[in-house]
């Protein structure tokens, strides 16, 4: 998406940054992995219809104590915090979707940095500070 931005995103970035600091109420921010495998090379989520369940915990956190497990990325949903009825969806494909994997993570940050590097000084300080947080909580 880079070559289709008008100006340097490091510029973007810091914009949205300084704009979460003015604000009273900054949004939340959720990430998700609809398409996360398991070992048999399936997809661990049954597909977009069954989406809606997980962006209800999104809104149920938002408002209110929907139960998560502390990860060293954030706040995951706990298997039970989900709304699974009806759903044909083994336990074990709910739990390993949910799943922290280090390794995983681990390299992606290490992307994500080799990324910030093409923006050079203009980089917000806070983006590699924060990068480098995420890292220690993976590796201690």
């Amino acid at each position: 998406m880079l070559r289709f931005c008008g100006y340097n995103m490091a510029v973007y970035f810091a914009h949205w940054l300084d704009t979460g600091r003015r604000l009273a109420r900054a949004p939340k921010i959720f990430r998700v992995n609809w398409f996360c495998r398991g070992g048999d090379g399936r997809f661990l989520w049954p597909g977009y219809g069954d989406n809606v369940r997980v962006l209800k915990w999104i809104v149920d956190r938002i408002h209110g104590p929907a139960d998560a497990q502390d990860t060293p990325i954030g706040h995951v949903p706990s298997p039970d915090a989900l709304d699974l009825g009806r759903m044909d969806i083994a336990r074990a494909h709910v739990e390993a979707a949910l799943h922290v994997e280090r390794d995983e993570w681990i390299e992606s940050l290490a992307d994500l940095g080799e990324f910030y590097k093409q923006f050079g000084t203009r980089l917000p300080a806070a983006l590699p500070t924060e990068l480098a947080r995420t890292a220690r909580r993976l590796t201690t």
